[in-house]
């Protein structure tokens, strides 16, 4: 991007004249949606709300605005997400800090949510404990923790960088008593009883991360993305060691979009499931699975 023309043009800067010439850079380069991405970028170094950036186009922009927001358009033109650019992601109502350790949290990890709380609610659980395994940004195990208050867990992560960031976005959402974190790998090291597990775990082909969006391939970490040849490899790892971990309990997975079937098949080899279930996600694609496990039961 060494050709790419930033300048705007003419004084003073304002916002109106911003958002206009940085809008049309970023479509120049084909970014979908340049116009928010524009105004989520010059809200942050305003500390401004995005919606207000459309009613103050008169509001002038000091020099050091202009270097900041000049730098952060570049780096969005060269695909990287407005949230890494920013260091945080909305998921679930809440903002959770994110890293180059941490894959970016998407919408679609908001059906495993969405699942986890209604059996949380159907099994009646007092005190539920949950076990978040790849917690990366801690945002699956921390919303849960944030919206089932009597809930304890723990995050595991083979990565320390992400756990660090995890614990600090526990800190943020005022949940550290609750929270415990973990170095761990799949599920090796980790001991139960757990009421319910939940994982988005790397399940895309390896042989298609190279065709991803560069905002994916670019920049989340490749061992966040990469599920080995056929996408599960950790969920082979994961599933003969459920049942030693979530006793009488739900063992609750983020799939791809086409593989919620064979994640099933291979659950239901190992698990020996009592129940189980597949949600939806917003785009209608089978995003989650559920098992149910017998083993044992808690005191």
């Amino acid at each position: 991007m060494r050709d790419l023309d930033l300048s705007l043009g003419g004084e003073p800067h304002t916002v109106g004249s911003a958002l206009r010439g940085w809008t049309a850079v970023l479509a120049r380069t084909g970014i979908e949606g340049a116009g928010g991405d524009v105004r989520r970028l010059m809200a942050a170094v305003l500390g401004a709300l995005p919606a207000a950036m459309l009613s103050e186009p008169g509001r002038v922009l000091t020099g050091a605005q202009l270097e900041t927001l000049c730098s952060y358009v570049a780096r969005r033109a060269n695909r990287e997400p407005v949230s890494r650019i920013l260091g945080w992601r909305d998921f679930y109502g809440r903002s959770f800090g994110i890293s180059p350790a941490t894959l970016d949290p998407r919408p679609e990890s908001e059906t495993l949510i969405e699942a986890a709380l209604e059996i949380a609610r159907e099994e009646g659980w007092e005190r539920p404990r949950i076990l978040d395994v790849g917690t990366g940004s801690g945002c699956l195990l921390l919303t849960l923790l944030c919206e089932l208050g009597n809930a304890r867990g723990t995050g595991t992560d083979i990565s320390a960088a992400a756990l660090a960031v995890a614990r600090a976005n526990a800190g943020r959402l005022g949940v550290t008593q609750r929270a415990s974190w973990l170095r761990a790998d799949a599920l090796e090291t980790v001991s139960g009883p757990f009421h319910m597990m939940v994982a988005n775990p790397p399940y895309v082909r390896t042989g298609e991360i190279a065709h991803l969006d560069p905002e994916v391939c670019n920049f989340d970490p490749f061992v966040s993305l990469n599920g080995g040849a056929d996408g599960l490899a950790l969920y082979r790892r994961l599933a003969p060691r459920i049942p030693s971990v979530v006793r009488n309990g739900w063992a609750v997975l983020e799939v791809g979009f086409d593989q919620a079937d064979a994640v099933l098949s291979l659950l239901s080899r190992n698990v020996d499931p009592a129940g189980n279930r597949v949600r939806r996600d917003v785009a209608g694609k089978r995003r989650c699975v559920a098992v149910k496990t017998r083993a044992g039961a808690y005191a």
